[in-house]
């Protein structure tokens, strides 16, 4: 069965499962880039009028759509799709790796303590948002990273990276001064 939650961010919408959606961790995909989605069910997905951009975790998918179309419309398709894959498949929909996401700064320990903090400490939250923060880089005492899913362009990402994301890191890791998006 399929639930629904809320996000945040009012054009975005959180669908649970109780299948696991992705076996290899968070990934994003927008209607953008949907020429380079190999994975049948995204692109299905990412085809359907108003979807703008799709996010897979292990057990939850989030849906953004475009101001031109209500989620009375919306999520009976999403819900329906979702349930047709797990009618026909008990496969995960994500199962294998789809590119290299190790940097190649993994080798530093003020990197590696930053990685540590968004794992446990910020990642678990932004995901009950429906959305996930993917670490960039780290120079010169600035933390990049990536909001993806519900975050991508909500109304209070900035508030949430600028008060929780950057007082957490700056907390934990002495050597962030500032986080700011790529």
């Amino acid at each position: 069965m399929i639930q629904t939650e809320p996000t945040p961010n009012p054009e975005s919408l959180k669908f649970l499962s109780e299948n696991i959606i992705s076996a290899i961790g968070t990934e994003e995909f927008q209607k953008n880039e949907i020429n380079k989605v190999t994975n049948t069910f995204i692109k299905e997905l990412l085809g359907f009028k108003g979807v703008e951009l799709v996010l897979l975790s292990k057990n939850f998918l989030s849906v953004k759509k475009t101001k031109d179309i209500s989620w009375n419309e919306l999520k009976p398709i999403v819900i329906s799709h979702l349930n047709h894959y797990f009618e026909n498949s008990k496969e995960p929909i994500l199962k294998e790796e789809l590119k290299d996401t190790k940097t190649k700064d993994d080798g530093d320990e003020t990197v590696k303590k930053i990685m540590d903090v968004l794992d446990t400490k910020i990642r678990p939250a932004v995901a009950r948002d429906g959305g996930d923060i993917k670490f960039k880089s780290f120079k010169e005492g600035v933390v990049k990273v990536e909001l993806q899913g519900s975050c991508s362009g909500c109304p209070s990402s900035l508030m949430t990276l600028k008060q929780g994301v950057q007082n957490l890191l700056k907390h934990y890791v002495k050597e962030v001064n500032s986080v700011e998006t790529d």
